[in-house]
């Protein structure tokens, strides 16, 4: 063995590489809350305007029943995606709670498996999200259909040159 490995702690090492794991999950969670928080943000404001056109057309108009259509898909978007990004941070949470365990698992007493459970809980949660943001990405793929619909017919397609 060479000197510097020698004075090393090999379970010192292990516990600060199970500790950073979650650590860097945290970091993770960030980034995806970070990510819905703009989605939802752009959502809100794309819904407004599309409130505010709705609210100056005619009654009966056309395009007045199609806005109606998208703001409710919006509206279910946005609930979509506010319980993933509450998920988010509840991931988030649990990621923290498990580096705090391991940091602590020597001072106190605390079961092995008890910041492995934690872990896989956050796990889970990411695991919701993602399934959450694809039923949100449905959603739009319906709404974009009744821009297209509106524009092209229901054929969806832009007229032959």
């Amino acid at each position: 063995m060479n000197g510097v490995s020698e004075g090393l702690d090999l379970s010192s090492i292990r516990l600060i590489g199970t500790a950073v794991t979650p650590a860097v999950m945290v970091s993770a969670c960030g980034i995806v809350a970070t990510g819905l928080d703009n989605q939802i943000a752009r959502m809100t404001t794309r819904m407004r305007e599309m409130l505010k056109e709705g609210r100056q057309l005619p009654e009966g108009h056309s395009r007045r029943e199609m806005l109606c259509q998208e703001v409710e898909i919006l509206d279910r978007r946005h609930a979509i995606l506010a319980r993933a990004i509450t998920l988010a941070y509840t991931a988030l949470l649990s990621f923290v709670v498990t580096s705090l365990l391991y940091l602590t698992k020597r001072q106190l007493d605390i079961p092995e498996s008890l910041p492995v459970v934690s872990f896989a809980v956050g796990v889970c949660l990411l695991g919701a999200v993602a399934l959450l943001a694809l039923a949100s990405l449905r959603l739009s793929r319906l709404a974009i259909k009744l821009e297209r619909d509106e524009l092209f017919g229901s054929s969806g397609r832009p007229p032959s040159e």
